[in-house]
């Protein structure tokens, strides 16, 4: 997800397209909420284990 939002913060940001930032910028910050809940050991989707 936040692979997803840099590359459309790059794509808004070259092509001139405000959504297409605004949508990256988004995507980017719920990337980064979820990198970091799943970091200090919470369940992030519902699911404690990979099997």
């Amino acid at each position: 997800m936040i692979v997803l939002g840099v590359i459309l913060l790059i794509i808004g940001f070259a092509t001139g397209i405000s959504i297409l930032w605004t949508i990256g910028i988004v995507l980017a910050v719920i990337g980064l909420v979820l990198l970091v809940a799943g970091a200090l050991g919470h369940a992030v989707g519902g699911r404690r284990h990979y099997y």
